[in-house]
């Protein structure tokens, strides 16, 4: 994202594009949703990985694109929750691409997200053209 044209491409891709939002604290779940919604995304959110996969196994998990999974989350974590949506019977959600959001940057912690299922690890704060590198390689 070294310029501004590349920038309005990479965005104009996005467009449309279906994204759940797995995140328990209100003001990044608010941050990532105006980032994600201003690059074009139609953005669900949910508060917890258990919501997660109660989503994912609904019929409106059929729309979903991406999800950026928290880790550390109340009621079920991000890790847990991965697993779960990887065991789900349908192969086209069980495969959805899994970028875990977490506060922890250490490289263990990215170890510990790919080994959960997840396909890539981003650290917050957030970073506009981090996140947006990261989502073009899976969409």
């Amino acid at each position: 994202m070294k310029t501004k044209d590349k920038t309005i491409l990479e965005v104009e891709a996005f467009k449309g594009k279906e994204i759940l939002l797995v995140e328990d604290v209100e003001l990044n779940r608010e941050i990532a949703e105006t980032i994600l919604t201003e690059a074009g995304f139609h953005v669900n959110s949910v508060e917890d990985g258990k919501q997660a996969v109660d989503y994912m196994e609904s019929e409106k998990g059929d729309m979903i694109d991406l999800i950026l999974m928290d880790v550390m989350m109340p009621v079920m974590d991000g890790y847990e929750a991965t697993q779960k949506i990887r065991q789900l019977e349908d192969k086209t959600k069980a495969d959805i691409p899994i970028i875990a959001m977490t506060a922890n940057a250490f490289e263990e912690d990215a170890k510990a997200a790919i080994e959960a299922g997840m396909n890539a690890h981003m650290a917050k704060p957030i970073r506009i053209e981090s996140l947006y590198e990261i989502i073009e390689q899976y969409l």
